[in-house]
């Protein structure tokens, strides 16, 4: 009898549409060690103020934030170390041709389980926005939000 995994871990990073134009997004696969798996399903991730880099050709993900595991003891991971993101060598040779243009980064935007059990995080190659890009995002999404009520300015 198989075992039935829970799915329905869907963790955002929702600052990232609001500071970021997403040129285009990847699904990766992330290196993690036991506990780290067990805080994710528990749904304490953050990826706020994350981003990712290329070092020796390898694709690593800096500042997520995965919380010690609750009953991890000794055995527990460090919340914030750096983690390999696993591509094919295609996908890495395209993203690290891309990422020399200026003004472009890799920002992680979701992480999420997939239905054979593997933490996978969404990755977008970004272009940032200035200051005058951000107020109008929110001047867009105020209009979005009253249409969606039915309101008129």
């Amino acid at each position: 009898m198989k075992k039935k995994i829970d799915t329905n871990i869907n963790i955002k990073n929702r600052k990232a549409e609001f500071e970021y134009y997403l040129i285009t997004t990847y699904s990766a696969g992330i290196v993690l060690s036991g506990t780290e798996i067990k805080s994710i399903r528990t749904g304490k991730v953050n990826l706020t103020d994350s981003y990712c880099t290329f070092i020796n050709g390898e694709l690593w993900a800096h500042d997520i934030h995965i919380s010690e595991y609750v009953h991890g003891s000794y055995n527990n991971h460090e919340p914030k170390r750096d983690r390999k993101l696993l591509l094919n060598k295609k996908e890495l040779k395209k993203i690290e041709s891309k990422l020399n243009d200026r003004g472009m980064t890799i920002i992680p935007t979701k992480m999420w389980i997939n239905e054979n059990g593997y933490a996978k995080l969404d990755i977008a190659l970004a272009r940032g926005k200035k200051m005058f890009d951000k107020r109008d995002s929110i001047k867009e999404k105020d209009q979005r939000r009253a249409a969606a009520r039915g309101d008129e300015e």
